[in-house]
C-alpha cells in the first residue's frame, strides 16, 4: 500500500533568494526597460519548488529595512555588506505582487529577520500541526539550524539557481560532522564573515569542527576545559587553541546568540491562511508575467492552474497555421522583442495589453495596432509574401553529403582523443574536460595559474569561458589544447554527428528559417540551425563542405557585400562616406585614406586594419576602450581616443546621425529603418545605468542591421516572384539565407542566364532615390559544395 504523503508547508526565504536571483540573472530586463533578474529567478524556484514538493500551504518572509535585535546588540552586524543596488532594491518591492498574485501571505516584522519568521513558523507548527511537512527554502545556510529531523528539511541552492540540496538531518551531519543544533556553535566558533560576526579570531572551519564533534556544545567546551584542559590536549587540540578559546569564551557565546534565529518573532501561526491555490489569482499571475516580459512562464502557469486557454475547443482546432502565423508577425511589427510567438504568447498579449479573449478578437485587434502603427505596408507587401517563400525554401532542403560527414567525424574524434590525453598529460590528472569547475580545479589549484583581472560566474565559480583562456593561452600550454578541444568538441557534437541524424528520405536536411527569429529584423534558423556554422575556422569551413549540390546542379551563393556600411552612409547621408561608395573604392582603404589623411599607395596593411576595426566598431556603439582592445597590437587608450575623434572629424555627418538616433530612440521608445520598420527599446529609458548603456548600443546599429534585413527580405520576395513567374522552380531553388547572403541550387545549364538577374533583382532592392547614390552591391560565388564556393569573375 502507497504511503500517504504528508501535507506539506514551503516557506520561502524570499530575501535570500532574492540576492542569490540578483547576482545569477543580473541582465534580465522587462519590456518596459525595468530590470527583472531577480524577480525571473524568484519565479522559476517558486515554480520548481511547486513541481518538486507539490505544497499545499506556502508562506514568504521578508526582512524589512529597519535595524534588528542584532544591530542593537552588535553595531557591527553585517556592517561589511555594500549597500543594495537599486535595481534589486526595486525587485524586491515588485516581487511582493508575485505572492501577492499566487495567493502566498508575506510574514515580516520590525526588528526581526527573515530568518527568525522562518524558525518561529518551524517552530509553531511542532505542536499544533505535528505530521506537517516543513520546507525552507532558501539560499542561505544559517537555516541549517532549524532542520528536525524529517519533519523540517531546507531546501537550498549550492550554485546559481539550478544547482540545489535537501538538507535533513542525516544530509547535515554528513557535510558537517554535527547536528543542525550544532550549526550555531559552529559559527560561535568560527564567526561568520558574509554577517560580520566575529567568532574567536585564528579559529578557523577545521578547529571549530574538531572542538565541537569531540566536546559538543560551546557551553559543553567551556565546562569541560575549566574541568579538565588535559583532556584537550589529549585530543589534538594545541595550547594556542586552548588559550584562543579562554580568551574568547565571550566572543564565542555573543557570535552564538548573533547567529541563533529566534523562535519567538509570532506568538500564533494559522496554517490555512496559507492555502495558496484558494487564494490565487491566476488572470493576476499572467498580466504581471506579461509586464515583466516572463515569456515562458505562460504555459507553466496554465498547466499549474488547469487554465483553459478557449471556452470552445472547437475555436482552438479553427486556428490555422497560416493565421497564427500572421498573428505571430503582427504581434512581433508591433513588439519587436516579441520574437517567434506562440498561440499562448499572441493571447496572452491581447489579455494583457488589447483587452480582447478569443483569438479573432486578438489578431483583429493586432491588424488595427499595426494600421494605427504605420506598419501596414511593410506587413502586407513584405511579410506576408515571405511567409510562402520560407515555406517552399523548408520544402526544398539542402543535399547533404552524409559519407563525407562520416569520414569527417572519425578523423576530428581520433583528434579529440589526442588532444584529451595531452589535456590530462598537462594535468598531472584525468578529469572532466567539459566540466567548467573540474576544469577550474586543474588550472586554477593543481596548476595555480593566475589570469590577470580574472572573472567569476554569476553564482561565485572561477570561470573558465573562452575570454578568461585567452589571457592565460601563452602561460601554459594546456590552454592551447583545450582551447582546439572545445572548438571541435562543439563542432562535433552540434553538426559532424548530428546532421546525418536530419537527413531525410530525399537526402535533404530540411531546415526551418523563423521569420520573426530575432528582434533585428534577421530571421534566425532552426531544426537544424544552419546559420551558426563558424567560418573562420577550416574546420567549420570543412562542415560546410558536407553540403552539396544535386547532380547536374551547382550551389550559388549571392552576398550582399558590405552591406551595412552602405547603409549607414544611405541613413546618415555622410558626404564623405557616400563618396567612398560612388567611387567605387574599397571602404577600408576610402576611410584610412581620409582619416590618416594619405594617398591610396600610402595606405598601409595595418593603417587598413585599423580603419576596418573602427568602421565596423563604430556600428555597434563601440567606445573608446572596446575599440584601444579591437585595435590590439599595445594600442594606449589616447591613441584610441586620438582616432576615434579623427574618425569623426572625417565623418561629422555620420556622427551627427549616430548621436540623432539615441535621441529619437530615448524620446521615442524605438528607431525606424529606412523602410519604416520599428526596433523598440524600452531600457533606453531605464533607471539602471547598464540596462541604459546596452540599450543605448545596440539603437546605433538598430536602423542600419535592420534596414539591410530588409533589403533581404524584399530580395528574397522579388526572386520568388521572378522564379514562380518565369516557371523556373524545377532549375531554380532558394535553399538557405545565412547572414547578407542566399544559397541557391541552380541548374548548370541556367547558370548564365539566371545568376545576372538575381543579381539585379538584389542590387536594385531600393529605389535610386532612397540610397542617395549609394550602391548596393552583391558578390557571386558558385561551386559544388557549400564550402568549395569560389568566385565568379
Amino acid at each position: 500500500m502507497a504511503k500517504e504523503k504528508k501535507p506539506t508547508l514551503v516557506l520561502l526565504d524570499a530575501h535570500a533568494i532574492l540576492h542569490r536571483a540578483y547576482h545569477a540573472l543580473p541582465d534580465f530586463s522587462s519590456p518596459n526597460g525595468d530590470p527583472t533578474g531577480a524577480l525571473y529567478g524568484v519565479t522559476t524556484m517558486l515554480l520548481r519548488i511547486i513541481e518538486d514538493f507539490k505544497p499545499d500551504y506556502i508562506a514568504a518572509c521578508y526582512d524589512l529595512p529597519e535595524l534588528t535585535y542584532r544591530h542593537e546588540a552588535y553595531e557591527a552586524y553585517k556592517a561589511g555588506r555594500s549597500k543594495t543596488d537599486e535595481a534589486l532594491v526595486a525587485q524586491i518591492i515588485r516581487s511582493r505582487d508575485i505572492f501577492k498574485y499566487f495567493g502566498i501571505p508575506i510574514f515580516e516584522k520590525p526588528g526581526f529577520e527573515a530568518d527568525d519568521m522562518l524558525g518561529t513558523i518551524a517552530h509553531l507548527t511542532k505542536e499544533e500541526y505535528p505530521d506537517l511537512h516543513v520546507v525552507i527554502a532558501s539560499g542561505d545556510m544559517d537555516t541549517l539550524q532549524c532542520v528536525d529531523k524529517k519533519r523540517v528539511e531546507v531546501f537550498t541552492l549550492k550554485r546559481g539557481l539550478n544547482d540545489t540540496i535537501v538538507y535533513d538531518e542525516k544530509a547535515v551531519k554528513d557535510r558537517f560532522g554535527f547536528g543542525p543544533k550544532m550549526v550555531t556553535d559552529y559559527k560561535g566558533l568560527r564567526g561568520d564573515a558574509s554577517d560580520n560576526i566575529p567568532g574567536i579570531r585564528g579559529i578557523g572551519e577545521k578547529t571549530a569542527t574538531t572542538l565541537l564533534t569531540t566536546f559538543g556544545t560551546i557551553e559543553q567546551i567551556y565546562k569541560k576545559l575549566a574541568k579538565d584542559e588535559q583532556q584537550f590536549l589529549d585530543a589534538g587540540i594545541t595550547k594556542r587553541i586552548i588559550g584562543l578559546l579562554k580568551d574568547g569564551q565571550e566572543d564565542a557565546e555573543f557570535s552564538k546568540m548573533l547567529a541563533t534565529i529566534r523562535i519567538d518573532a509570532l506568538d500564533e501561526f494559522d496554517l490555512a491562511t496559507t492555502q495558496w491555490r484558494e487564494h490565487a489569482d491566476v488572470e493576476g499571475i499572467q498580466n504581471l508575467f506579461s509586464e515583466f516580459g516572463f515569456r515562458n512562464m505562460t504555459g507553466k502557469i496554465q498547466n499549474l492552474f488547469d487554465v483553459v486557454l478557449f471556452d470552445d475547443p472547437a475555436e482552438e482546432q479553427a486556428v490555422e497555421a497560416r493565421e497564427l502565423q500572421e498573428a505571430a508577425i503582427l504581434l512581433w511589427l508591433l513588439s519587436s522583442e516579441r520574437t517567434n510567438a506562440t498561440l499562448e504568447d499572441i493571447l496572452d498579449y491581447g489579455r494583457s495589453f488589447l483587452q480582447t479573449k478569443t483569438f479573432a478578437e486578438t489578431k483583429a485587434a493586432l491588424e488595427a495596432a499595426v494600421k494605427d502603427a504605420g506598419l501596414w505596408d511593410i506587413y502586407e507587401n513584405i511579410e506576408l509574401p515571405l511567409i510562402a517563400v520560407l515555406e517552399q525554401m523548408k520544402e526544398a532542403g539542402i543535399k547533404v553529403d552524409v559519407p563525407y560527414l562520416n569520414k569527417m567525424s572519425k578523423k576530428l574524434h581520433k583528434e579529440l582523443a589526442a588532444l584529451e590525453q595531452s589535456i590530462y598529460k598537462h594535468a598531472t590528472t584525468e578529469f572532466n574536460i567539459n566540466s567548467p569547475k573540474q576544469l577550474g580545479e586543474v588550472l586554477f589549484d593543481t596548476l595555480a595559474l593566475k589570469p590577470k583581472n580574472a572573472k567569476k560566474t554569476a553564482g561565485g565559480q572561477r570561470s573558465t569561458k573562452e575570454s578568461e583562456l585567452e589571457k592565460l593561452r601563452e602561460e601554459h600550454p594546456i590552454i592551447e589544447d583545450i582551447l582546439r578541444y572545445r572548438e571541435l568538441q562543439k563542432l562535433v557534437s552540434t553538426y559532424i554527428d548530428n546532421l546525418p541524424e536530419m537527413v531525410g528520405e530525399d537526402g535533404r536536411i530540411h531546415s526551418t528559417l523563423i521569420q520573426t527569429g530575432a528582434a533585428t529584423g534577421r530571421m534566425a534558423s532552426k531544426d537544424p540551425n544552419l546559420q551558426n556554422i563558424p567560418i573562420r575556422s577550416e574546420e567549420g569551413r570543412l562542415v560546410r563542405g558536407g553540403f552539396v549540390a544535386e547532380t547536374g546542379y551547382r550551389l550559388v551563393a549571392i552576398d550582399y557585400s558590405q552591406i551595412e556600411l552602405r547603409i549607414a552612409a544611405i541613413l546618415s547621408e555622410d558626404p564623405s562616406m557616400v563618396d567612398i561608395f560612388k567611387r567605387g573604392e574599397d571602404v577600408h582603404t576610402g576611410v584610412a585614406i581620409r582619416v590618416f589623411k594619405v594617398d591610396a599607395n600610402d595606405v598601409t596593411a595595418d593603417m587598413r586594419r585599423k580603419a576596418k576595426v573602427i568602421n565596423f566598431g563604430i556600428l555597434y556603439g563601440m567606445g573608446v576602450n572596446a575599440l584601444r582592445a579591437n585595435l590590439g597590437d599595445g594600442t594606449s587608450r589616447p591613441e584610441a581616443q586620438e582616432f576615434l575623434n579623427a574618425y569623426f572629424n572625417t565623418f561629422t555627418r555620420l556622427a551627427e546621425y549616430l548621436e540623432e538616433t539615441k535621441s529619437f530612440a530615448l524620446e521615442h521608445g524605438y528607431t525606424e529603418t529606412l523602410l519604416g520598420r520599428r526596433r523598440y527599446f524600452p531600457g533606453i529609458s531605464s533607471s539602471v545605468p547598464f540596462i541604459r548603456a546596452a540599450a543605448e548600443r545596440m539603437v546605433i546599429n538598430a536602423p542600419i542591421q535592420g534596414t539591410a534585413a530588409d533589403c533581404m527580405r524584399i530580395g528574397m520576395k522579388q526572386i520568388h516572384e521572378f522564379i514562380e513567374q518565369h516557371q523556373l522552380s524545377s532549375d531554380v531553388r532558394l535553399l538557405l539565407q545565412v547572414h547578407d547572403e542566399l544559397i541557391f541550387e541552380i541548374k548548370e545549364d541556367r547558370l548564365n542566364m539566371v545568376v545576372p538577374e538575381l543579381v539585379r533583382l538584389m542590387e536594385g532592392v531600393l529605389d535610386e532615390s532612397e540610397t542617395h547614390g549609394v550602391p548596393l552591391k552583391v558578390e557571386v560565388k558558385s561551386g559544388d559544395s557549400w564550402g568549395t564556393l569560389t568566385e565568379n569573375r
